[in-house]
């Protein structure tokens, strides 16, 4: 019992400091914090951006502690430090999502977003945006360097306007002059990269510069003597409408709108509405002063995205593997079950339905490690007329009959670099998803093109510019507004009702598209429907498929022919339940719970065949290494590894690889393959 004790003490150090090594290489400060307001975890960044000491912060400390220590520095400003406290301490009890920028004493200025977790706990994530800042600073400071110019250019003409009036001699210069001068302001308006204009007191364009004039589709004299909302469309005249009226009484106002195109596409841009007063201070019009923001946007919102993918990414390889070991030990077990009383229906009725629930836990994980980009992938070179084609078979036996579904026949031959079983799951996860959305029928259709993306058109997919194939799949339902769009890929995110889905799908589908070196866009509004494009690098040619291995070519052996089984796991559990497989196969088997008890058998042991190695042991010796060392001391005995991480190698050379969980059907399937 106290070597068990030590082992899975090992084991759990060893994943506290893999966990904390990936944390630490975040460059984004962390912390995970449980509902009894206690640290779970954290990494080194939290540490440098908030200036804590590193013995302030370990796995159970008080959350109190940290705010205490802010209070008694003065981070929370003056007043009396238990009430500070007390007040931080409620916050945190009473968490919601929220997002705060806090300036450091260094005028260093941090963007904070915190999100909750079940059982009230909550993570949160620090990022220097101090740069950004600094760079929305020089906009504002270029728009009022602008803005004084058109101030005092205004000033001027009115000057010279007034000494057209005395003389008619003069009139005639001045106006020629002016004239001059306004085509020059209007050659420097044209190209300055910002949007220039102005509307008087009735909301009617009187000018607009190019840049203006080409942000809504028109020309300069088509927008000039045009209202705001007939130039701006309903949808963005509602969100800007109480700015105009603010700007209109005599109010300076800044705000940030966004302006869907045509194409689907979403702009923004950030405006400044600067009133403009007569000779009797009243308000006769306004100038508006633009920025295209969309580039900045998007970063963004890919940088946010990014951060999250990847801690949510680092967190589900870490327990992928204690998922899979309880799976193991839990299919495992049912279905030896099964097989042993399988015309007893009092057991088939509680033994079915767990083995299928349990199965469908393992699919999950699949699927959250997918998502993760932790999932082991096939590519190939998959013909993507033949892969529509038996899905579109797959689809019309699946969808109800009040969806039409049709694909557009492709005009070349397309082949893509991809896992054809994984780009199958995920084009049934669209369609399935658009089912959902069409719950009184409509029309459902696969397309797919070869796809040349430049540097202008990557940004859609965040992929590298060079040529794709593009898979689309698009429906008439419900669509999705930009909120819903901007968190249809996080995991366990769905608009549907409690039960009816996962929220994986197209969390799964991002995943697969992200690993397979592509990507997806999704392109929807409230009421049109919804396009999901994928993206996969494209191949000229068809790949010869690989010949079938000698294993695959084979039957299983004979049980006369099957050699002795050394099985090396320090999972009681787990290693008991393999052994039943090995035995009902027909394997002889004799155990081991570390490496070097597996060594000395193998020394003591010379009828040894076979040695099944768990990857991850305590003792300071892993699988590979075991395997390695048993190549030298007994060359003649075949060696398998098994493992329940995600991020576990397979190696070209070296020990073949088995997952955890795996069934007796693939366990003698990957010892034919040793044997063979």
């Amino acid at each position: 019992m106290p070597t068990e004790l030590s082992s899975k003490s090992s084991q759990t150090q060893y994943q506290h400091e893999f966990l904390q090594a990936g944390l630490d290489r975040i460059d984004q400060g962390l912390t995970v914090i449980d509902g009894d307001l206690r640290i779970v975890a954290w990494n080194k960044a939290f540490l440098r951006l908030l200036d804590f000491p590193e013995d302030l912060v370990y796995v159970g400390a008080p959350l109190e502690s940290l705010i205490r220590y802010n209070a008694e520095r003065g981070e929370y400003g003056p007043g009396d430090v238990e009430a500070l406290i007390a007040e931080r301490r409620q916050l945190a009890r009473s968490f919601v999502s929220h997002y705060t920028e806090l300036v450091r004493p260094g005028g260093q200025i941090l963007a904070v977003r915190g999100e909750p977790l079940p059982h009230n706990g909550f993570v949160t994530l620090y990022t220097d945006i101090s740069a950004s800042r600094r760079v929305e600073q020089q906009i504002q400071q270029h728009n009022a360097e602008l803005e004084a110019r058109v101030v005092q250019r205004t000033s001027e003409l009115e000057a010279a306007h007034q000494q057209l009036t005395e003389a008619d001699a003069v009139t005639q210069r001045i106006t020629t002059a002016l004239r001059c001068s306004e085509e020059n302001l209007r050659l420097i308006t044209d190209t300055v990269p910002a949007l220039i204009g102005y509307f008087d007191k009735q909301e009617i364009y009187t000018y607009v510069n190019k840049v203006y004039s080409d942000w809504f589709g028109f020309s300069k004299d088509e927008m000039v003597g045009r209202s705001i909302r007939d130039v701006a469309g309903d949808e963005v005249y509602a969100s800007v409408a109480d700015y105009v009226k603010q700007a209109l009484q005599g109010q300076r106002v800044s705000y940030e709108y966004a302006m869907r195109r045509p194409t689907g596409q979403v702009f923004h841009a950030r405006s400044e509405l600067v009133p403009e007063m007569d000779a009797d201070g009243a308000v006769a019009g306004c100038f508006v002063l633009s920025v295209n923001i969309t580039d900045l946007k998007n970063a963004q919102s890919a940088l946010v995205h990014a951060q999250k993918m990847e801690a949510v990414g680092q967190l589900t390889g870490g327990l992928a593997h204690d998922f899979n070991n309880l799976l193991t030990v839990v299919i495992g077990n049912l279905v030896t079950l099964h097989e042993r009383y399988p015309n007893d229906p009092d057991i088939c009725e509680f033994v079915v339905p767990a083995l299928k629930a349990s199965r469908r836990g393992a699919a999950l994980i699949k699927r959250l490690l997918a998502f993760a980009s932790k999932q082991p992938l096939t590519p190939r070179s998959v013909s993507i007329a033949d892969l529509v084609a038996d899905t579109m078979v797959l689809l019309k036996r699946t969808l109800p009959a009040n969806i039409s579904i049709t694909s557009t026949p492709m005009n070349e031959p397309l082949f893509a670099m991809t896992d054809a079983q994984q780009l199958e799951n995920a084009l049934l996860n669209l369609a399935l998803n658009s089912r959902d959305a069409m719950p009184d029928g409509g029309q459902l259709a696969i397309q797919a093109v070869r796809m040349k993306l430049d540097a202008a058109q990557v940004a859609d997919f965040d992929v590298t510019p060079g040529c794709y194939v593009a898979l689309s799949v698009s429906d008439t339902g419900a669509g999705m507004d930009l909120a819903t769009q901007a968190r249809a890929s996080d995991p366990f995110f769905t608009t549907k009702r409690f039960g009816l889905g996962s929220g994986l799908g197209l969390s799964m589908v991002y995943g697969f598209a992200k690993q397979s070196g592509g990507g997806i866009r999704i392109q929807s509004a409230p009421g049109e429907g919804c396009v999901v494009t994928l993206v996969l690098p494209y191949v000229c040619d068809p790949l010869e498929p690989a010949a079938l291995t000698s294993a695959q070519q084979r039957s299983g052996r004979r049980a006369a022919e099957h050699p002795l089984v050394l099985l090396v796991e320090d999972d009681p559990d787990v290693r008991r339940v393999i052994r039943l497989q090995l035995v009902d196969l027909g394997y002889p088997v004799i155990e081991a719970d570390h490496a070097a008890d597996a060594l000395l058998l193998l020394a003591t042991v010379p009828t040894v065949g076979i040695l099944i190695s768990d990857m991850v042991m305590p003792g300071g010796m892993d699988g590979r290494t075991l395997c390695r060392e048993a190549s030298l001391s007994a060359p003649d005995v075949k060696t398998l590894l098994i493992s329940g991480y995600a991020s576990s190698p397979e190696s070209a050379i070296g020990p073949p690889l088995l997952k955890k969980p795996f069934t007796s059907f693939e366990l003698q399937r990957a010892l034919d393959g040793l044997m063979a």
